[in-house]
């Protein structure tokens, strides 16, 4: 038996039901569980893992990401497009990746969102060049430590289809559905406290057939396992699905089976009332990601609107190709700052956008284990450090992102340090980003 005691922490933000905040709070862990929360614990057996002076948070939980992008940060061509012709510029790049990059550049991307506190993500693949597979990023993410949510996602209509990929990055329907099987029956665990769970995740409806979309939800729901997608990202999108589908991307979904407590969507920018209303009802979740639509241009999410309907929401930092960072304490940073210039500067407070990052996540990923610091929830757990610079002068440390550092102190995923004291603990990160560069610098030249 492996017992933990984090003790003394100046503040914990549990996000349990009621909200606490413990001052002077201490937290047990038992064989990946928690156990006891409260202040003057006692020792027992337990190793002492002291928190003085730090403020102390359930885990990150990144909703949304497309790690083999960490290889193709501020490409030259793609740095000022919209989302077609930013995709345009980089499939071409990535359509000369191997299972080396993709590992690689999963390593790279799961270690930073380690860094900036994250226990959790997902990852949305939706091309296999070269021999690529799934479990290329299952793999990374078993090595970097933390609780992943690997999607198989998929193109099936190229350009002389009238899509936007490329015809040699799309893959035959068949062919997706049968690697679907095969890495769900591989790798999914649906038990609590689970480390690895698989999604079906066609890659958006300018894409993949109508066809596709309707028999990838017949089959994750056959197999009970969640759903994934773009939806809505902007306004071409918009434009692209009226066109071809005569509606607007939230009926397209429900059309086809996609909405529910078993789906969420990526980004949701151009998302209207009647569709906030229908996410709101169905319990369908949405991957906010922030900085990535900034730097696209594609618009300020309607936050403020779902969280008020009901909406399950959870933030995502989107591929490092359209971000250029992976750093989810500043992606909810991001997200409150938003939803103030959009909605006034009591549109969404420090906590909630907090709680956004870690029990909304949770919640998107269908993961009622996590997203909280309470008795029988899986002890994944970011301790941040408030004595530095960025907290200094600050009346309330606990608003963490309104004053407070980027990157995590410490870092355990199911009881299991990943990150110590700022530093990672479970891969030689100089080796990784060394072939990281290497590999980037081939393709470049």
């Amino acid at each position: 038996m492996t017992e933990i005691l984090i003790q003394n922490a100046q503040t914990v933000l549990t996000m349990d039901d009621a909200r606490q905040e413990l001052i002077n709070g201490d937290i047990r862990i038992r064989d990946g569980v928690i156990t006891e929360v409260g202040t003057d614990l006692a020792v027992g057996d337990a190793a002492v893992h002291r928190a003085d002076g730090c403020v102390v948070t359930p885990g990150l939980v990144n909703t949304h990401h497309h790690l083999y992008q960490t290889l193709t940060r501020a490409v030259p061509g793609g740095q000022d497009a919209l989302l077609f012709g930013w995709l345009q510029t980089l499939y071409p790049i990535w359509a000369r990746f191997t299972p080396e990059h993709m590992r690689v550049s999963a390593t790279v991307g799961l270690a930073e969102l380690a860094l900036s506190g994250c226990t959790m993500s997902s990852d949305h693949l939706y091309l296999y060049p070269n021999g690529s597979r799934l479990e290329d990023t299952i793999d990374a993410a078993g090595e970097v430590g933390l609780r992943f949510h690997a999607t198989r996602g998929a193109m099936s209509i190229g350009e002389s289809d009238g899509g936007l990929p490329p015809d040699h990055l799309v893959e035959r329907e068949a062919d997706i559905l049968d690697d679907c099987i095969r890495v769900i029956d591989g790798f999914h665990d649906a038990r609590d406290g689970s480390i690895v769970r698989v999604g079906v995740a066609p890659c958006s409806p300018f894409s993949v057939s109508r066809e596709l979309m309707r028999d990838a939800a017949i089959l994750a729901r056959d197999k009970g396992v969640m759903m994934h997608t773009h939806l809505a990202e902007n306004d071409e999108d918009i434009a692209y699905s009226l066109e071809k589908f005569g509606c607007r991307p939230g009926q397209y979904a429900e059309d086809l089976g996609w909405t529910g407590d078993d789906v969420w969507h990526a980004h949701c920018v151009k998302l209207d009332g009647q569709e906030i209303d229908l996410f709101a009802k169905s319990r369908t979740g949405v991957a906010h990601c922030p900085c990535s639509n900034c730097r696209l241009g594609s618009g300020i999410a309607p936050v403020r609107a779902m969280r008020d309907a009901g909406v399950p929401v959870g933030l995502g930092v989107d591929g490092s190709a359209s971000n250029d960072a992976g750093n989810l304490i500043l992606e909810g940073r991001q997200a409150m700052l938003l939803q103030r210039v959009a909605n006034g500067a009591d549109a969404m407070s420090a906590r909630e956008a907090l709680e956004i990052a870690t029990r909304g996540g949770a919640q998107v990923l269908g993961r009622h284990d996590c997203g909280q610091l309470a008795v029988g929830k899986r002890a994944d757990i970011a301790i941040w450090d408030t004595s530095g610079i960025e907290s200094a002068g600050s009346w309330d440390p606990a608003a963490l992102l309104l004053a407070g550092p980027v990157r995590v102190r410490d870092l355990f995923v199911e009881g299991r340090a990943v990150v110590r004291e700022g530093q990672m603990a479970t891969i030689d990160l100089p080796r990784v980003i060394e072939d990281q560069n290497r590999l980037a610098r081939a393709l470049a030249n």
